[in-house]
């Protein structure tokens, strides 16, 4: 694997609030984060992260599952009760309830520890993207060959209504607030009406993930998105994804 990955594009630092109680692992990567031009704030339990977090804006959240006083999914629900900010949650235990519980509490993605340092790098650039998201103009938007929503369109579907735009969503006319990778989903989903869409597609142009990731945070996400918009929106066609009703 290659030595070198890129630096954040944006014109300021990255801010990003690390939330990991190991004195090495924290340590660590705040090192390799501030290595490739991130800015990085750390803290050593769940208390002092929220108090971070509210004191200070950040582009990103790392938490750790298991932190001491607050855990890193108690605070990821106190985070999601006043932001969106991209939240990347990190589990020594990848196939127990640790994934699934922080998920449901709004994280966009989960890591693994021990965690390769590109591996992290590599998610964190992905949540980046979709925290910047914009469809490119388009013609043809909503039609189901796949083309993503034209920039500005505003699109309706029944009581949902979608700014492709001002990226702002409603249902009867009230706001919806999605987390940038719930919109990121959705646009997918409007983008490609009646038809259904694999996991592993959405894996894919949604997460950046390659053949070997974890469904799970695909059928979190959209359990996330139904609450949000009604359970009927999406669809669940068993053994194949998931389809967007018209």
């Amino acid at each position: 694997m290659s030595s070198s990955a890129p630096a954040p594009s944006s014109q300021r630092p990255v801010r990003v609030l690390l939330v990991e109680d190991d004195d090495l692992m924290r340590r660590s990567f705040a090192v390799a984060l501030e290595r490739y031009g991130y800015q990085v704030t750390a803290a050593a339990d769940g208390l002092a992260g929220l108090e971070l977090f509210r004191d200070e804006s950040f582009d990103l959240l790392i938490l750790d599952v298991m932190l001491p006083g607050l855990d890193g999914i108690g605070l990821c629900r106190r985070v999601r009760e006043a932001s969106l900010v991209p939240v990347l949650m990190m589990s020594a235990r990848g196939d127990g309830l640790d994934v699934v519980a922080g998920l449901e509490a709004g994280a966009d993605d989960y890591v693994v520890k021990p965690v390769d340092t590109f591996v992290l790098l590599a998610r964190i650039r992905s949540l980046l993207r979709r925290a910047t998201y914009a469809p490119a103009p388009a013609p043809g938007a909503a039609t189901g060959d796949g083309s993503p929503p034209s920039q500005g369109e505003v699109l309706v579907f029944g009581d949902l209504t979608i700014d492709t735009g001002g990226l702002e969503v409603s249902v009867s006319g009230s706001p919806v607030a999605l987390t940038p990778t719930e919109l990121k989903l959705l646009l997918e989903f409007v983008a490609h009406p009646g038809i259904v869409l694999e996991r592993h597609t959405l894996l894919r142009d949604v997460w950046d993930y390659g053949w070997d990731g974890d469904s799970r945070v695909v059928d979190l996400c959209v359990q996330r998105l139904r609450k949000k918009l009604g359970r009927d929106r999406i669809e669940t066609v068993r053994g194949f994804g998931y389809k967007f009703r018209r």
